[in-house]
Formats: C-alpha cells, sequence, structure tokens
C-alpha cells in the first residue's frame, strides 16, 4: 500500500527526510545495493510526494535539518 504512512500513522505534519545512496549508506553503515536503495524510494514515493515539509538532507547536519524544519512547520497548512 502506497500511503501506509497515512493509515498506521495519520499524521498532523509528514516530513519527510531524504539522502542519496551514499549518504545512507555511510549514515547507517549498511551494506545494501543501489538496487534496494532504489526500491526503497519507490516504496517512500507517496510519502515523498504528499509530505508537508521535505529536506535533502546530504549536505546538513542533524542540527541544520532541525532549523529547516522548525523554520517550515508555521507554513504548514492544517490537515
Amino acid at each position: 500500500m502506497a500511503d501506509m504512512w497515512r493509515r498506521l500513522a495519520k499524521p498532523e505534519v509528514l516530513i519527510f527526510l531524504d539522502a542519496s545512496y551514499p549518504t545512507c549508506s555511510r549514515r547507517k553503515q549498511l551494506d545494501w545495493l543501489p538496487q534496494e536503495y532504489d526500491e526503497q524510494q519507490r516504496r517512500l514515493a507517496h510519502a515523498r510526494a504528499n509530505c508537508d515539509i521535505y529536506v535533502f538532507t546530504d549536505d546538513n547536519s542533524a542540527e541544520a535539518v532541525l532549523q529547516i524544519v522548525l523554520q517550515a512547520l508555521p507554513q504548514v497548512p492544517p490537515r
């Protein structure tokens, strides 16, 4: 189900944190193949397309990502 995120969690705000294959592999010390990353991206496509806030995190620290999200939250319309 593409919208499993909506059925299980019913979030008030959906924040999608994205990262490239090399960054995901480095951060989580994963030994997955590019095809496995691509499959995860495919599975998350609906959430990405319907998120309220999207942040590509490759070049950001955790603190920077937090600040980006905090700045964006006031502009998110209520669901």
